[in-house]
């Protein structure tokens, strides 16, 4: 694959001036405080254990569990990865039941759970993690042989439900797309990450690889449906057939049919996507015009809640700076430099220029923002790397 051999990764921030000693200072700065700082969001626990704490609902999440491992291989911090995997293998994961070789995706930090429900959006990032820890650091025994833990995973997902195997899977096989929970009908736009199931069908069990390829090429399908063709926004959860998921659910008193938390991660992912392949199904357009949309609203008034056609709620976004960071990585399926002179580049220089000078967010709700801030800085830096099966380097 043209993508494994030789890959250059872009530095965007070169592109708007920076040098690359102050952005390899930064990104240390902005690593260090979210591992070992104040405001961390790391916490060891015993010897051998450590987790992420979502510490606007006091919980753990295995949605930053997995964020935790990704970046701890992106940052070639192999103790922490490892801590990360030990604590979630031992009081996330489930052994038995209908949710059998899922996690659980809430637990109290004491490791007690809040549910025995799965995140799909936990499994694909645990499941890319392990491949990249394997390929970086090598395989050890037990849970640390990271390929085969990340293998069996991506098997759960698929083939829950076949050949007497109690529970559901987490994608709809006959569509390609990954579902909210196991066994609804409907997705999540930010769920999609056709980036990742491009290496999934390189690196899963050898009989599963071609739906990982079909479902690259859906999910970057689905994605040109799920944005507005406007705005750019997409929903929290979505329809597949990209339209805002707006019916009433059991268990289900709000609203998610909006441009809301879970949907910031759809411009960055369209980014990563971008940058990593470099395969445009018609989606990239889609980043162009949020940040055209976003940056004019910015002007006026804080960011606030929205429809997906761009009418405010007159509600504040909960996570503002998750908004900023999100935007800019989407800058990265921008084809042009930045130092050209034409529209696409000049606005996506806007955004970085918006992302750089935007602090770590402080706080009670810095969990969110800082994980997806701290990925936005390490993709713009070209830093957020494929790490390879047969060159333990990043390609």
């Amino acid at each position: 694959m043209e993508a494994l051999e030789g890959k250059k990764y872009r530095n965007m921030f070169l592109e708007i001036g920076k040098n690359e000693q102050e952005i390899e200072d930064r990104l240390k700065e902005i690593s260090d405080t979210f591992f070992y700082g104040e405001d961390r969001l790391f916490f060891p626990v015993g010897e051998d254990m450590a987790y992420i704490e979502d510490t606007g609902n006091h919980d753990v999440r295995t949605e930053g569990m997995a964020y935790g491992m990704m970046l701890s291989v992106q940052l070639d911090k192999q103790e922490e990865f490892d801590r990360l995997w030990t604590w979630t293998k031992t009081y996330m994961w489930m052994e038995q039941g209908e949710n059998e070789g899922y996690f659980a995706w809430s637990c109290k930090t004491d490791g007690s759970r809040n549910s025995d429900g799965p995140a799909p959006d936990g499994e694909e990032f645990f499941a890319m993690a392990l491949f990249f820890a394997a390929h970086r650091w090598g395989e050890r025994e037990g849970i640390f042989n990271y390929s085969t833990e990340g293998k069996e995973i991506l098997r759960a997902c698929l083939h829950k439900g076949e050949n007497g195997r109690p529970g559901y899977p987490m994608w709809d096989r006959e569509r390609k797309q990954i579902l909210f929970i196991p066994g609804c009908d409907f997705t999540d736009p930010s769920y999609h990450l056709p980036h990742f199931y491009e290496l999934f069908g390189l690196w899963a069990y050898e009989e599963d690889r071609g739906f990982w390829k079909e479902a690259a090429a859906a999910s970057r399908e689905y994605l040109v449906k799920a944005c507005h063709p406007v705005t750019g926004m997409s929903a929290e959860y979505a329809e597949f057939d990209g339209s805002p998921m707006s019916r009433s659910l059991p268990n289900m008193s709000e609203r998610h049919d909006w441009f809301y938390s879970d949907a910031y991660r759809t411009a960055a992912n369209i980014g990563l996507d971008y940058e990593w392949f470099g395969v445009d199904s018609g989606q990239r357009t889609a980043v162009v015009r949020l940040m055209h949309y976003l940056g004019r609203v910015r002007r006026e008034n804080p960011f606030l809640i929205y429809e997906v056609d761009g009418t405010p709620v007159n509600q504040k976004a909960l996570h503002p700076t998750a908004i900023i960071a999100t935007t800019a990585q989407g800058a990265l399926a921008v084809p042009h430099s930045l130092t050209e002179e034409n529209e696409e580049s000049v606005l996506a220089g806007e955004w970085l220029k918006r992302f750089w000078n935007e602090p770590m967010r402080i706080g009670e709700r810095r969990y969110y923002d800082n994980c997806l801030y701290l990925f936005a800085f390490l993709a713009l830096s070209g830093n957020y790397r494929i790490w390879s099966q047969k060159k333990r380097t990043s390609v």
